[in-house]
């Protein structure tokens, strides 16, 4: 079997899986999120936190929430990782340093997971488990919760209220994250993935001198890791190590768990505002990006020309043997897509245009199919854009399932797209500009393979774009251990998760406050194709207007020379 055949088997097969849980997964989500019970370890954890799980919250309230607990959050595992020396299970690791520990907890709550350091050799169990693993569940839950509110927005009338921050978090968790991560990480240990708390020890003996390893709870962290798109991996490899990703039966199933529940929810939206066609768009859209990146990655990565990729098959620097070419590009084109990060190969060694679509993937906001909740509710925001362009070119007030889209909510809307290209271009002019950082860039014209400045710019673009749209992934080339880029960096993700929150909790708290608008003759029919085509142009449009320059300096350079 061909390698191309190979991959465009799997590709089929991922499809088919998303479209047996797509149903089922979407309907439960709606139930969980709509359901007025509470399970008695729900009440329990109310009672702990203190938290009134029946309290109507107006956007506001819900954002104070939302904030109240990543700042907690952020100062939690900033002191664990401080701390670690004095902590059990340390396996006699030092204390992280401030400017890492800050990175690293400011990326774990904005589910970034950027990784300045290698797990493995710096994190004992504590951390690792306790704290890490414990952020990926309760960031994901975040980012679903805030994407339900904005879909109660449209739902509500005359009344502004959002529902419970608080209920919201405690029930994502419980009944839709734990139960299956459980799931995937028995299916992991089972392919292979180990789940232990040993400590560091001897693993082999290479070139005459012993190699020493440790084990840890990988099958568990590793489960949670791509089902909330968090995407940080237990050991410096991510999913290129074998301890995480054994094969490529593991491989295909961490991409089925990163598409889960950003797919599922498009059911859950069409469910919760009674119109299943609406959710069918939204996926539609989804759904044609993220074939066209990766027929893009596949046709780059296995064409591109030179006799040393022909005679391998495709471009297999940097890529593991045991995936290949094709499983590979659909890792890269879902992981970049999604705000997940993971890596099973490194995408500084993609082919200049490959590269460049992990960029571009990421420089559309994570909306294709975006991460858990974060994709959904930036999806929605990008259809707000669409319909107020559409709007404009037939001379009515754009209306959006029911809601009239004002100057208010366009406002919010543009706020929300302006953050993060804002964030990506100017941390990265900085850094080019000001002595000290470009220091870090390791590959570049004198030692480099690819001969030209334009790849070591490409990887400070890389970094901020995958710190601010909270994707984690690294270019790898560039040190980002140094105090610059620990800040900067660390900023970045903070800023690009919240602030955007901001916009779209407000948003929604004024389509919540609206009167619906009855349908007429003369209402854009979102739940056509026609829109999905017109959202799809929209996205590429602004996205292209937006970050073309830069794109043309790095890795369209690159890849034309």
């Amino acid at each position: 079997m061909s390698s191309e055949l190979a991959g465009v088997l799997q590709l089929l097969a991922l499809i088919g899986a998303l479209a047996l849980v797509y149903r089922p997964l979407g309907d439960h989500m709606a139930a969980v999120y709509s359901s007025e019970k509470h399970l008695r370890v729900e009440k329990w954890i109310y009672r702990c936190i203190g938290a009134d799980p029946g309290a109507r919250m107006r956007w506001p309230a819900y954002l104070r929430g939302v904030l109240a607990f990543s700042a907690v959050s952020l100062l939690f595992l900033y002191g664990l990782q401080r701390l670690q020396d004095d902590l059990p299970l340390s396996l006699g690791f030092t204390p992280i340093s401030p400017d890492q520990a800050f990175n690293t907890a400011a990326s774990f709550v904005a589910n970034t997971n950027w990784q300045s350091y290698s797990g493995e050799q710096s994190m004992g169990h504590l951390v690792q488990t306790g704290g890490l693993a414990v952020q990926n569940f309760l960031s994901a839950a975040v980012g679903m919760s805030v994407a339900i509110a904005l879909v109660r927005g449209f739902v509500r009338s005359r009344t502004g209220e959002l529902g419970n921050f608080w209920a919201d978090l405690v029930r994502g968790t419980v009944r839709v994250l734990i139960p299956l991560a459980v799931v995937a990480a028995v299916v992991l240990v089972a392919c292979g993935a180990i789940q232990n708390f040993a400590g560091i020890h001897e693993v082999g003996r290479f070139d005459g001198g012993s190699r020493q390893g440790n084990g840890g709870a990988v099958a568990s962290q590793e489960a949670i890791k791509v089902i909330g798109t968090n995407g940080g991996g237990y050991f410096n490899a991510n999913s290129a190590h074998p301890f995480e990703n054994p094969d490529a039966f593991t491989n295909l199933f961490q991409v089925f768990l990163i598409l889960i529940i950003p797919v599922s929810l498009t059911r859950t939206f069409g469910k919760l505002v009674g119109n299943v066609r609406q959710g069918y768009a939204i996926l539609a859209t989804m759904g044609l990006i993220w074939l066209g990146f990766t027929a893009l990655m596949m046709w780059t990565e296995f064409h591109h020309g030179g006799p040393a990729l022909q005679e391998a098959g495709g471009a297999m620097e940097g890529k593991e043997q045991r995936f290949g070419v094709g499983a590979s590009a659909i890792f890269a084109t879902s992981t970049t897509l999604t705000s997940t990060g993971a890596v099973d190969s490194f995408h500084s060694s993609f082919t200049g245009l490959g590269g460049g679509l992990t960029l571009l993937g990421m420089m559309l906001g994570e909306i294709a199919p975006g991460g858990v909740g974060s994709g959904l509710y930036g999806m929605l925001i990008m259809a707000i854009i669409a319909v107020f362009i559409a709007g404009l070119m037939v001379g009515r007030t754009p209306e959006y399932l029911g809601r009239k889209i004002g100057t208010r909510e366009i406002k919010l809307a543009s706020c929300y797209i302006l953050i993060t290209p804002t964030l990506v271009l100017g941390f990265t002019a900085l850094s080019m500009a000001l002595a000290g950082p470009p220091e870090s860039i390791l590959n570049t014209a004198e030692h480099s393979v690819h001969g030209s400045g334009a790849h070591g710019f490409t990887e400070v673009l890389y970094a901020f774009t995958s710190g601010a749209n909270n994707n984690g992934s690294a270019f790898a080339g560039l040190n980002a251990n140094t105090d610059w880029y620990n800040t900067t960096i660390g900023l970045a993700m903070l800023l690009g998760r919240f602030l955007p929150m901001v916009f779209v909790l407000a948003l929604a708290g004024s389509l919540a406050g609206q009167q619906p608008v009855p349908e007429t003759a003369g209402t854009l029919r979102t739940e056509k194709p026609l829109f999905a085509g017109l959202l799809v142009g929209a996205i590429m449009i602004i996205t292209g207007l937006t970050y073309f320059p830069a794109l043309a300096l790095g890795p369209l350079a690159e890849g034309l020379a």
